[in-house]
């Protein structure tokens, strides 16, 4: 069998096919079947394989957001491929750019370092507004539909945010949660006070309708009326009680005043005729 030479290797008279390296030659296969130009092309078309593989990773590192370790991993996997191979063509050249590319995935993998911390950076300053935004509410806010409506949202910003460092996170949403329970605590004692404090409200009210109701039979009116008068000042003073005590109270009271009314005007006029009548009788002139 005759031989062929190549710029990366060559073809001996045995059919031993070498390739050449920087650490010299090593043998790369046999070939029995062909010409020795056969041999080299076979081996050659092996070597464009494995270089294929490197220029469509060089392009995918440079032109898209490859994840730095999968792109490390695959460096180092044709790095592995390359001392080995039953390839002919330059490749220590191949191993040469690979060694660049790991160069820059370790570049990459460092500013993907300096970006994530950047973004936990960011996310917990976005996190700590929202938890001191929850913390004043639940300090200071008296308006509470509002208020309730604003903690919920911030509980939803808190969700869409991005993460922060995982143990400056706990902590956070640990202050985010006693903020919660703290404004809920607050607002169940705001309405159990205001509740308190209508029924007392009631309770006075309903003492002055009661009041009121003893008063609207007399026929005292003068004394009656300052009475009265006195009465729905005293309701005016008491405060608010809830609205059906409000409205059905008064209702009461107004019902016993018209009453009292009616007798009084039922009243005068029987004065004044009793009064003409006694004229009539005795010859007074009635005016």
């Amino acid at each position: 069998m005759s031989t062929a030479d190549h710029p990366w290797g060559r073809v001996d008279a045995d059919g031993t096919v070498y390739v050449r390296t920087a650490d010299g030659e090593r043998v790369i296969g046999s070939w029995q079947a062909g010409s020795p130009e056969e041999a080299l092309a076979f081996y050659q078309r092996k070597y464009e394989a494995i270089e294929t593989e490197v220029v469509l990773l060089e392009q995918r590192i440079s032109a898209t957001d490859m994840a730095p370790a999968q792109a490390a991993a695959t460096v180092q996997r044709l790095i592995g491929t390359i001392s080995d191979a039953n390839a002919l063509g330059d490749l220590d050249g191949l191993r040469t750019r690979l060694e660049r590319l790991t160069e820059d995935v370790g570049h990459r993998r460092e500013e993907a370092k300096v970006a994530r911390e950047q973004a936990r950076v960011q996310a917990k300053q976005v996190k700590e507004g929202i938890v001191a935004e929850a913390e004043q509410i639940a300090a200071e806010a008296t308006h509470w539909k509002s208020s309730g409506e604003r903690m919920r949202e911030l509980l939803e910003e808190w969700k869409a945010a991005p993460h922060a460092d995982r143990a400056a996170e706990a902590v956070l949403w640990k202050r985010l949660s006693a903020a919660r329970n703290a404004f809920t605590k607050r607002r169940k004692a705001f309405f159990a006070s205001l509740e308190s404090e209508r029924e007392e409200v009631r309770a006075r009210k309903e003492q002055l309708v009661a009041e009121a109701e003893a008063l609207s039979g007399s026929t005292d009116w003068g004394p009656t009326t300052s009475a009265f008068r006195e009465l729905m000042s005293k309701w005016k003073a008491s405060g608010r009680a809830d609205r059906e005590a409000e409205t059905v109270a008064p209702r009461r009271g107004h019902r016993r005043n018209r009453h009292r009314h009616v007798h009084a005007d039922v009243r005068v006029d029987r004065t004044d005729r009793l009064t003409s009548m006694r004229r009539a009788a005795s010859g007074e002139r009635v005016l």
